[in-house]
């Protein structure tokens, strides 16, 4: 089975472009027109989707979390619980985002963190939904969302390739819909902790689904790598200032990174080619002046036999080439040439018969 997937008005799979996620998450400080700029550049970046993250925090965390002191120069209240909550969308928000994606033709999804974020997510009609790296292993909540019935994205961050397997299991007897993500739960990752060899095995593994990356490593270069290597997703954490307020930044790119990103992945996918090695139409040109042809060292007599010292290799490339030398030495000539001459086979007596 092919392995495919439609978002939207995109479909993925191996022959198409690599469909790129503005991971925006929270980096909007919970400040709706800020999320609404973060769209509107995300989009003229060329990302095909913008996504957000929703949680319910009194479902999703303990009181003791939720009411742990959380003072520092990343809060945005004196409780984790009240931070969580200042960063956190309703309805309303949600909504005017949803519309505002519509109108400028961007793809808008987020993760679902929590059951009734889920079902907050579904009665919103998100065309998918992300599961985050943490959740990989919450088998009830990846049933749960599998019914909802529409693309899910799963990032492994922290997992074995037994609980990828188990999630797969998991998802694909109710929803077929399926992209997994190679993820390294680190924020930022460094290069060394990225294992983009997981790519292959993922695809190896799970052949009847699109794989990814959800990249937190402060760059873009190893999202090009694992594009190469297979991956048709690529999430990359987006902030429109990287010295905001707020753990994600220093990670997500800026505008001119994201920009500089999207353009890369399509190039990659028209330099890979199609593996056929073969001369293209513009190449013709500069190896006419680099490439070298068989003509004669000096003047040359009719009846002269030729050596190695007779021939020289020389440009531009409008005669035969070098590797045929071996087959003039020793060959007489039918006809005179003067030096700098082409050679050609015609020249040979042994070509007239």
């Amino acid at each position: 089975m092919a392995r495919s997937l439609t978002i939207g008005p995109d479909r993925i799979h191996d022959d198409s472009d690599c469909y790129v996620i503005a991971e925006i998450g929270h980096n909007h400080q919970g400040n709706l027109e800020k999320a609404k700029e973060m769209f509107r550049v995300a989009k003229q970046c060329g990302v095909n989707a913008v996504k957000l993250q929703k949680r319910d925090n009194h479902s999703l965390y303990t009181c003791a979390l939720y009411d742990m002191p959380y003072n520092n120069e990343h809060s945005f209240g004196m409780t984790y619980g009240a931070h969580r909550e200042a960063l956190e969308f309703r309805w309303e928000e949600y909504l005017e985002l949803k519309r505002y994606a519509n109108e400028l033709c961007v793809t808008m999804f987020a993760t679902a963190f929590d059951f009734v974020s889920a079902d907050f997510l579904a009665k919103l009609d998100m065309p998918a939904f992300k599961i985050a790296s943490g959740d990989l292993k919450n088998t009830p909540l990846l049933e749960y969302v599998a019914e909802i019935g529409r693309p899910m994205i799963v990032s492994t961050g922290g997992g074995t390739i037994e609980d990828v397997q188990r999630a797969y299991d998991t998802i694909m007897p109710i929803n077929p819909q399926l992209c997994l993500l190679q993820s390294t739960a680190s924020y930022p990752v460094e290069p060394e902790d990225m294992n983009l060899r997981v790519i292959i095995t993922f695809r190896e593994r799970f052949p009847d689904v699109v794989i990814g990356l959800s990249d937190h490593q402060n760059g873009i270069a190893m999202a090009l790598m694992a594009n190469v290597l297979g991956a048709q997703v690529i999430e990359k954490h987006f902030t429109l200032n990287r010295a905001w307020k707020g753990t994600d930044h220093g990670f997500s790119l800026e505008p001119i990174g994201l920009q500089k990103l999207v353009r890369d992945l399509h190039r990659v996918r028209a330099a890979l080619g199609d593996g056929k090695k073969q001369p293209l139409p513009n190449e013709e040109k500069p190896l006419f002046k680099m490439g070298k042809k068989l003509v004669a060292a000096h003047d040359l007599p009719v009846g002269h036999v030729l050596t190695r010292d007779d021939i020289a290799i020389k440009s531009p490339n409008d005669g035969v080439p070098p590797y045929e030398l071996e087959n003039f030495i020793g060959q007489a000539l039918h006809r005179r040439l003067k030096a700098d001459e082409n050679i050609s086979f015609e020249d040979l007596a042994s070509a007239r018969g």
